[in-house]
């Protein structure tokens, strides 16, 4: 199974029933495709869509359905669409009971770094801001480690930040962390990966749960 897909089967396992999701770019937006079948949520896009559903087939596609991202997506019965300014009054409101986004750098202290790389032409920050200080709880998804082997869960972001302390639950392709005392917990790994090498590739001071499970994917 391909990183990307082991992150996004995790963070489908999060969805709680008749929960609110924002599910930001990439990998976190690819869990659509994994909703558990007796789990009942409603999807939000930020740009204005309430329930929509996984991504389309080539016969359910339709070019006027986008994310925020401009990746293709379906609508479900009841689904709703509506102004960015009415989006984002749902978001600031309070209303999104969970949040995935994605990251390019998460530290020990719950911070998130998703936006920019210096010297790098970005589009902005987008909706994250908001979604990070907005939602109920927020995941954070990324893929363990950078092209080079280097740790991309830190002690300390070294990237601009999105949010501060923010963040209820890391996603990597290696593991599933919480926060305790200031540290990572390390609570879940992937299959086939051991604590050891979580350990040998996370930056971040690490507390190892004394009950660290398989991730169900």
């Amino acid at each position: 199974m391909k990183p990307k897909e082991i992150i996004a089967r995790r963070i489908a396992k999060e969805f709680k029933d008749g929960d609110v999701l924002n599910l930001g770019f990439g990998i976190p937006n690819l869990s659509a495709a994994y909703l558990p079948a007796d789990v009942k949520v409603t999807l939000q896009a930020e740009n204005g869509a309430l329930k929509f559903g996984p991504p389309p087939t080539e016969e359910t596609l339709n070019p006027d359905y986008s994310n925020s991202g401009g990746m293709p997506l379906t609508f479900q019965k009841g689904a709703s669409t509506f102004s960015m300014l009415t989006s984002f009054a749902i978001i600031r409101g309070g209303h999104v009971d969970c949040t995935a986004l994605g990251a390019l750098e998460v530290d020990q202290e719950g911070s998130i770094a998703n936006w920019m790389v210096p010297g790098v032409l970005a589009p902005g920050m987008g909706g994250a801001m908001d979604l990070l200080v907005g939602a109920k709880r927020v995941i954070a998804s990324l893929q363990h480690c950078d092209k080079h082997g280097n740790s991309k869960v830190l002690k300390k972001c070294t990237l601009p930040l999105s949010a501060k302390s923010c963040l209820d639950l890391i996603i990597t392709d290696l593991a599933v962390f919480e926060f305790q005392a200031g540290k990572l917990l390390l609570v879940e790994t992937a299959p086939g990966v051991s604590v050891e090498d979580v350990l040998a590739k996370t930056e971040a001071d690490v507390i190892v749960s004394d009950n660290v499970k398989v991730m169900d994917i």
